[in-house]
Parts: C-alpha cells; sequence; structure tokens
C-alpha cells in the first residue's frame, strides 16, 4: 500500500447521511480514510477490495461496511452496468440519545464493531441492495426510515470481521501513535492555507530538517511535501463540493501559489481536474 490519502467526504452538519449513486464507475479513487462510516455497495462488476489490513477479491454484488478512519479502495473491473452506491455518515451519529434505547442497541453495536470493518452473508446482501436502490430513488422524510432500516438489518445479520488489526486516526498514516507525528499533523491541519516550511515544523518537534524528513517518512510512509499536499487535495476536493468559489480561489485558500501546478498536482491525485471533479461529485452525488 504505497500511499493511503486522505478525503473529506462532502457531509455538512445539516446531512443525516449522503448518497453517491455512481453508474458504470471507472474505480479510478486511490486507497483513502476519513472520518465518517461507509456503507459501500458494488454491483455487477468483480475485482479486489482492499479494507484496512483485508484484501480480498470480490464477484458480483459486495456490501461492506467501513467505520471512520479505515483505509479503503475498490478496484474492479470496468464493465458496463455495473454499479456502486456509497452511503455516507458523520460518526457524530453516536452521539444521538436514540441509540441509547433499547431497541437501537444493535445498530449501536453494529457501529462499533464496523470500525473494523464489516462483510455480510449472501442473504443479507441482497435484502440490503435493494433497500439501498429504491433509496435512490426517495426524497423526503422516508429517507430516514429506509436509513435506519437499513442499519437495523445489517445490525440483525450474519457478518464477519474485516481488518485483523484495529485501525484509528492516527495508525492510518502508520504513526504508531507518535505524538510527534499527531503534533505535526495537528499543526499542517490548522496552518494547511498558509506557507508551510519543512524547517518551521521541524523546530516544532525539536528536530533537524533532515532527521525530521527521515523521521516523517519511517512513521507515514510518505515524505512531508507528499502529506502537505495529500492534505491540502483534500480540502480543495471539499472546497469543489460544498462552494461555489471558482478554481482560483480555492487553489490559494488551499495553500498552493500556482493555478497551473494546483491543477497538475490535482489532476494527478484525482484522475480529473477541478472542474472535471466538481461536474463528477454534482452528479452523483444525494444529500439527506
Amino acid at each position: 500500500m504505497k500511499e493511503i490519502q486522505k478525503e473529506i467526504t462532502p457531509i455538512s452538519d445539516n446531512d443525516l447521511f449522503i448518497v453517491l449513486d455512481h453508474p458504470n464507475a471507472m474505480f479510478d479513487y486511490p486507497v483513502h480514510y476519513h472520518s465518517d462510516f461507509e456503507i459501500n455497495l458494488v454491483l455487477n462488476t468483480y475485482g479486489k477490495r482492499i479494507v484496512g489490513d483485508s484484501v480480498e477479491e470480490f464477484d458480483g454484488l459486495d456490501l461492506i461496511m467501513i467505520g471512520p478512519n479505515v483505509p479503503h479502495a475498490w478496484k474492479g473491473e470496468i464493465i458496463k452496468g455495473n454499479h456502486v452506491i456509497t452511503i455516507q455518515f458523520s460518526d457524530q451519529i453516536l452521539k444521538l440519545p436514540i441509540l441509547e434505547k433499547r431497541l437501537f442497541v444493535p445498530i449501536k453495536q453494529l457501529l462499533f464493531d464496523a470500525q473494523r470493518g464489516l462483510d455480510f452473508a449472501e442473504s443479507s446482501k441482497k435484502i440490503v441492495s435493494e433497500k439501498i436502490l429504491r433509496l435512490t430513488k426517495m426524497q423526503g422524510f422516508h429517507t430516514v426510515l429506509e436509513f435506519f432500516s437499513i442499519l437495523h438489518d445489517l445490525s440483525v445479520a450474519d457478518k464477519r470481521v474485516l481488518v485483523s488489526n484495529q485501525f484509528d486516526s492516527s495508525s492510518i498514516i502508520q504513526t504508531t501513535k507518535s505524538r510527534r507525528i499527531a503534533k505535526v499533523c495537528d499543526y499542517i491541519e490548522k496552518n494547511y492555507d498558509k506557507e508551510i516550511k519543512l524547517n518551521d515544523v521541524a523546530e516544532l518537534i525539536g528536530m533537524s530538517e533532515s532527521a525530521f524528513s527521515h523521521f516523517f517518512k519511517k512513521k507515514t510512509n510518505c515524505t512531508f511535501i507528499e502529506f502537505l499536499t495529500n492534505i491540502r487535495i483534500a480540502h480543495a476536493c471539499q472546497m469543489l463540493t460544498e462552494t461555489t468559489s471558482n478554481v482560483a480561489e480555492i487553489c490559494y485558500s488551499c495553500g498552493f501559489n500556482n493555478m497551473s501546478n494546483f491543477i497538475r498536482i490535482f489532476k494527478k491525485k484525482k484522475g480529473r481536474t477541478p472542474n472535471e471533479y466538481r461536474a463528477f461529485i454534482s452528479q452523483m452525488l444525494i444529500k439527506y
């Protein structure tokens, strides 16, 4: 697993959940992680699925639930008629008072179990896949009932855990829970929109530039510049999804100081230019 990219999902504070409906998927998304729950349905194709340290083949119908900060990706064959539907919802769902009620105990347990990635029995996959397909055609309050119905079906289904080693936000980037790496990551998140010099970050944790570069690469499996670029691209994706800001405004708001360089890097990371990415997301995103 050469590089794990951070993703910021298009969920806003006003959304209970979002659905990404993607017929004829290209399966060009790299291995990535994000802070939200995800239910991913893949239909009418076959290939390889990566969830944490699990790498498995899938065929025909694949339904997986993933908790926050678990790396994942699907590498499917591009077959006409394939279909990918992704439901994403915030980890704040765990704080809903209704989850403390007796009838919701199985769903709450499902959410905890999903933090290690879950695969479900074939019979449950067929039932839930029909509900997910139906959900993409629905609007209004009844989508809430269908959403919780899906969670309930998954909570009582036979299932197996995919991830053998527990992942959390620090181990995702292979930091071995290093306090120094955590300090650097916090600094980057707060200052990604500004100029960040390697020397300043190295001094932050009391290292020389060369020692820090070696330390960071060893802990995260990517260079400091690669990591910083991934964070900036993740925020650019968020702005392209949630705002009407033009590409130039997004470029400079995310810490890039050159438009052509930003577009080149963005296309390399996401396989599309910023404008193409915005159009692509707007076509398949449904908010509830």
